[in-house]
């Protein structure tokens, strides 16, 4: 059965196909580009940054040693990193489901990112799904198709950290 299930890149893919987004121009690969700022004043320790994306979703939001090492207001890399990456993949799982003519239900991803604080290295994220019940999609269907996308989400790919999966399929998202 796992055969026959789309990953979760292929799946975006298609669906961008179908859905006339040209992916080639001139038989070249089109390549989408988003950009970020950061702005960061002073020393490590008493010092601050902003930091603000394309979509200005961030918008100067603040950053600084307190809200990476310690408890403070703003944001910090390693979050954002957690927040891309438990997007990312959960927008693949959906796109899977659809691609194999599922409706796909409440979909929630917890990403944890381990930082090791002695080596300043991460470690690892762990990714903890939870869904409802899809009609017409068995427990095992709903875990291969959790499991590609963990692989192939294109922030897994960008990462050469480990990753690992909790799924609880059925519960309330």
């Amino acid at each position: 059965m796992a055969a026959a299930i789309r990953t979760g890149t292929v799946a975006v893919a298609q669906y961008l196909e179908e859905n006339n987004f040209n992916l080639k121009t001139n038989n070249k690969l089109k390549t989408m580009k988003r950009t970020a700022k950061a702005h960061w004043n002073g020393t490590l320790k008493e010092g601050r940054g902003e930091l603000s994306t394309q979509s200005t979703t961030l918008n100067n939001t603040q950053y600084s040693f307190k809200t990476r090492f310690e408890q403070g207001v703003g944001t910090n890399p390693e979050e954002l990193i957690a927040a891309a990456h438990a997007g990312c993949f959960t927008m693949a799982v959906g796109a899977a489901l659809s691609q194999q003519g599922f409706t796909p239900g409440d979909l929630t991803t917890a990403a944890v990112l381990d930082l090791d604080m002695n080596n300043l290295v991460i470690t690892g994220i762990h990714l903890d799904l939870q869904a409802t019940t899809i009609d017409g999609v068995s427990e095992e269907q709903f875990t291969a198709i959790a499991e590609d996308a963990k692989k192939n989400c294109i922030i897994s790919k960008a990462l050469s950290v480990p990753f690992t999966l909790n799924v609880s399929y059925g519960s309330k998202a």
